[in-house]
């Protein structure tokens, strides 16, 4: 139980250096110290950073998927969800944290192969469901946009992920919201 503890302290910490940093903005010595253990005691519970880092985008992307099925649960309409989709992004930022696999991505060219392929994966996750609640929506008559289902849902997560980053750099959370809105009311029928 205590390795577990252990191990989820260790996470919670690096996801949020990463999120506010970046992987490369932290080291394990940053952990160690913070947490007043060693380094060696670091490297148990994670061998190499690269593990640390897989780790961290499963966890982030299962959290993630847990916050969409909650959203999908509601019942509401699919104008409602991607409201609370954005919501996600928007209440991340306004706690001085970027999203943990936007940050990562910006610097993907850097990271570990196996970090490059799990982050992929969890965009095409959020990508997978945004088409579903499209093609949910353009079905109902609540939605209308021109072009594919992947295409839109491409859009929406580049724009809110890039939306996050220029508003960070304002220290500005309505401005991210703003350009959600607007996504969103382009969408509408």
């Amino acid at each position: 139980m205590a390795r577990l503890d252990t191990s989820q302290r260790i996470l919670d910490l690096a996801e949020r250096l990463v999120q506010t940093r970046g992987y490369n903005g932290f080291s394990y010595a940053d952990i160690a110290g913070s947490l007043g253990m060693t380094k060696a005691s670091l490297h148990y519970h994670f061998p190499a950073k690269a593990a640390l880092g897989k780790s961290l985008i499963n966890r982030y992307e299962k959290n993630f998927l847990a916050a969409l099925a909650a959203i999908d649960r509601s019942g509401k309409g699919a104008r409602d969800k991607l409201r609370r989709y954005a919501a996600i992004y928007a209440d991340v930022l306004g706690d001085d944290r970027m999203c943990l696999c936007g940050m990562l991505a910006a610097e993907y060219a850097t990271l570990p192969k196996p970090m490059q392929k799990e982050l992929r994966h969890y965009f095409e996750e959020n990508e997978r469901w945004l088409g579903a609640v499209l093609e949910e929506g353009r079905r109902a008559g609540e939605l209308r946009f021109a072009g594919t289902v992947r295409e839109v849902a491409e859009l929406l997560v580049s724009s809110l992920e890039g939306a996050m980053m220029l508003a960070r750099s304002y220290g500005d959370v309505k401005r991210f919201r703003s350009v959600a809105d607007r996504l969103i009311g382009e969408l509408a029928a």
